[in-house]
């Protein structure tokens, strides 16, 4: 698979069946330094998707796992002394392999220890950054943050910052939301799939940042870009979704149902239910 530089809706669409393909053929191994609250749920969501998950975060072997990964995750909701060195060690060791890597700056703004942490990462260029519309705009040091890991912006609000971190970055910037926003220097998506019971789960934004992670390093091999890696993650997380929310009574069943639905979704589907809009970045 060549890479793609074209962003017509087509061959978004195109690339995320192609990932997802080439990611069941040979399932990356994705390193994830998350919070532990969402630890067992992220690592099944790998493993449902296709993916091997593997949660090294202490220091001495984080740096040293990061380098043999395919992806690599670094989420701060829950940044202990132990995971914010690990996690810089952690980014030390994908930089020198070349392992893309995701931050997902979880409730930054207003909270002074993971804020310093993840302005440090943030020089350190990420592959990709996810988060919601207030920890985009205060990781681009716009606001000040929403209220813990729940936002208070929109994701429009959000797209300048976005396209800044993009470009600082040199990666892709990913904004989640009802319709979410995917960024790089030079282009922008909007993604309309999903459903509102993945805000009722603890995990269900947290996870698609693992999900990022895979996608990357499948596209490391295939030569697919940052941006194309990060929408064929959230095309497939937010199918699944919808799947499961079809047949759930409430926010415990659709948990358990989004784990069936991630291993059941098929690359000849997406294009008969993706929703994707493409333009060039302003």
């Amino acid at each position: 698979m060549n890479a793609r530089l074209e962003t017509s809706s087509e061959s978004v669409v195109e690339s995320a069946a192609g990932l997802l393909e080439e990611l069941r053929a040979e399932p990356p191994l994705v390193h994830c330094i998350t919070n532990s609250v969402v630890t067992g749920f992220t690592a099944n969501v790998l493993l449902a998707l296709g993916a091997a998950p593997a949660m090294v975060d202490i220091t001495g072997e984080a740096g040293m796992f990061a380098a043999i990964s395919s992806g690599l995750l670094v989420n701060l909701g829950t940044p202990t002394p132990e995971q914010r060195s690990a996690s810089l060690e952690a980014v030390g060791g994908a930089r020198t392999a070349g392992t893309p890597w995701v931050l997902d700056p979880v409730a930054v703004g207003a909270l002074p220890v993971r804020t310093a942490l993840a302005q440090d990462l943030l020089a350190l260029r990420p592959t990709v950054i996810r988060g919601n519309a207030s920890e985009i705009l205060a990781l681009a040091g716009v606001s000040q943050g929403g209220r813990g890991v729940d936002a208070l912006d929109s994701t429009d609000a959000a797209a300048d910052a976005a396209r800044d971190l993009a470009r600082r970055t040199g990666g892709a910037v990913a904004v989640s939301g009802p319709v979410d926003l995917l960024v790089d220097a030079d282009r922008e998506l909007r993604l309309a799939n999903g459903d509102a019971l993945l805000t009722r789960v603890t995990g269900g934004g947290c996870a698609l940042g693992a999900v990022m992670a895979a996608f990357l390093g499948t596209a490391r091999r295939t030569g697919d870009s940052p941006l194309l890696a990060a929408s064929a993650a959230t095309l497939v997380y937010t199918l699944a979704a919808e799947d499961a929310a079809a047949g759930a009574a409430g926010p415990g069943s659709f948990a358990v149902r989004l784990l069936d639905a991630l291993s059941a979704v098929e690359p000849g589907r997406i294009a008969a239910r993706a929703r994707v809009e493409t333009g060039v970045a302003a």
